[in-house]
C-alpha cells in the first residue's frame, strides 16, 4: 500500500536528501521546472531526467536521459509521466536502487506501486512534494 499517513510521508520527506526527477521540464510553465525549484530551495539535490533534452541545465544540474546514467545513490525518484508510463519509470527505480518512488498529481498506478513495494521501495502516489512539505511541516534538508 502506498504511503497515505501524514506522519509516514513526513518522515519519507526527512530521511530523503537525493531526488531524480523523470519527466523534469526546462520550460517555466510546466510544473516539474517549479517543483524542482522549489525542492532545491530547501535544500533537496535534485537530479533532472528527460531523454528528450539530455545533457542540457535545469536550475544548474545536468540533465541525465535515464536514472541508469546518474551513477550515484538515489533516495527518491519523482515521477513526472503519465499513469501509464509509471510503469517503466518504476522499474527503472528499482533498478537504480532508489529508496522510493515518489507518483506525482494525477499519476495513479497500482501495479507499478505494487511492483515497487515488493522491490522494497516506499511509494507515495497521487502527491506532490511541494505541497505536502509545507502542510505537513517539514524542515528544510541540512
Amino acid at each position: 500500500m502506498p504511503l497515505t499517513r501524514d506522519e509516514d510521508i513526513k518522515a519519507l520527506l526527512e530521511r530523503t536528501r537525493t531526488i531524480a526527477m523523470i519527466g523534469a521540464s526546462d520550460r517555466p510553465d510546466r510544473a516539474s521546472y517549479g517543483v524542482m525549484a522549489y525542492l532545491q530551495s530547501r535544500g533537496y539535490r535534485v537530479i533532472p531526467v528527460n531523454p528528450t533534452i539530455t545533457g542540457e541545465h535545469v536550475h544548474g544540474e545536468f540533465v541525465f536521459r535515464d536514472l541508469s546514467q546518474i551513477g550515484e545513490p538515489i533516495d527518491m525518484v519523482d515521477i513526472f509521466r503519465n499513469s501509464e508510463a509509471a510503469a517503466t519509470a518504476v522499474d527503472e527505480a528499482i533498478a537504480a536502487g532508489a529508496k522510493s518512488v515518489w507518483m506525482q498529481l494525477g499519476v495513479v498506478n497500482d501495479a507499478a506501486a505494487a511492483a515497487a513495494e515488493a522491490a522494497g521501495l516506499e511509494v507515495v502516489m497521487d502527491r506532490c512534494p511541494k505541497i505536502e512539505i509545507p502542510r505537513l511541516g517539514v524542515a528544510a534538508v541540512d
